[in-house]
């Protein structure tokens, strides 16, 4: 690598560290601006069995991100090669310092490592991102609709109408940019080809015949679009199940209109890995609007990050010590 390079590396790699420390450090001061006690308290509520349940629920999220994948990888080998490489992409997304890129750079490894032609893998790749933004929007729509209802034309003191408009307009411009600019993308998905497998052949010209392939077949990008609404909407009502389970009464209404507005809020702070101190912020922000109290809001938010460690880690580390042994052999 030129030095140039190296020195570009080494600043994204600095720059990610700072945002994960900094993120990290609002987190922390959110907890301690609702006070530790109450979110602990709201935290033990759910007790062992109820934490089991909650994590057990969540393979069917990653059951609904897997089928939306596959379903615009024709001929690309069974369903659950595609489960598993998006839990490990949303494990490396969620547990490791990166930014949203890193998550899919690994999810790609991921599934080529399960014999997926590796053209195959990035372009169903970018299409399954388009499908899966286009639900957000409409999941997030949802969401703006029950915030307007909420205010009741009332004065947005907090400017969180601003905020997740923010989020809404963000999410657009990406599908726009998905849509229109496809052929960065694929150059980009290229280029992690042939960086991560350098004994493959992974050329712009193959990744582009893919996926003028699924973009021809309109039934496909159907099934992953409604694949990927029911996983926007699934990871809702977790989040509802995760409340009931603490012993906190809300209609799963209101906390799919929190729901939607946090991945909103999320897609604002993109850059930052995990959304950490983002996502605090935003229940915290969000909550008490439909109802629900900040302390456990709050204490909701650190239960999906101790979920996301406890599938996410395992994940990773079977897949780091798969990749070892293939390397060994």
């Amino acid at each position: 690598m030129r030095p140039a390079g190296k020195f570009r590396l080494g600043m994204t790699r600095v720059i990610i560290l700072l945002l994960t420390v900094v993120g990290l450090i609002g987190a922390a001061l959110i907890v301690g601006s609702v006070g530790v006690e109450p979110v602990i308290a709201a935290i033990r509520a759910i007790g062992v069995g109820g934490y089991v349940v909650y994590v057990a629920y969540t393979a069917i999220v990653l059951g609904l991100l897997g089928a939306a994948w596959r379903a615009v990888a024709p001929g690309g080998g069974p369903i659950g090669a595609y489960v598993w490489a998006r839990t490990v992409r949303e494990g490396a997304t969620d547990v490791l310092p990166f930014a949203q890129i890193g998550g899919l750079v690994v999810g790609g490894r991921a599934l080529t490592a399960q014999r997926v032609p590796s053209d195959l893998a990035y372009a169903s790749m970018i299409a399954d991102l388009t499908t899966e933004m286009a639900s957000q929007l409409i999941f997030t729509l949802f969401g703006v609709g029950a915030l307007l209802l909420a205010l009741g034309g009332g004065f947005d003191s907090g400017g969180v109408l601003k905020l997740v408009l923010g989020g809404l307009g963000l999410t657009c411009a990406l599908l726009a940019a998905l849509a229109f600019g496809q052929q960065p993308m694929l150059s980009a998905a290229a280029r992690i080809g042939e960086r991560l497998l350098p004994a493959s052949v992974t050329g712009l010209a193959a990744v582009q015949s893919r996926l003028a392939a699924i973009y021809r077949d309109r039934a496909a990008l159907a099934w992953s679009f409604g694949f990927n609404l029911a996983a926007w909407v699934a990871s809702g009502i977790g989040a509802w199940l995760a409340l009931r389970l603490m012993g906190v009464a809300i209609g799963p209404v209101a906390v799919l209109a929190i729901e939607s507005l946090i991945f909103a809020v999320r897609s604002i702070a993109f850059v930052v890995p995990g959304a950490l101190g983002v996502q605090e912020g935003a229940y915290l922000l969000l909550a008490p609007l439909f109802g629900l109290d900040p302390q456990v809001a709050v204490a909701l938010s650190l239960l999906k990050r101790a979920r996301d460690l406890t599938i996410g880690v395992p994940a990773l580390l079977w897949w780091q010590a798969s990749e070892g042994r293939k390397l060994l052999a």
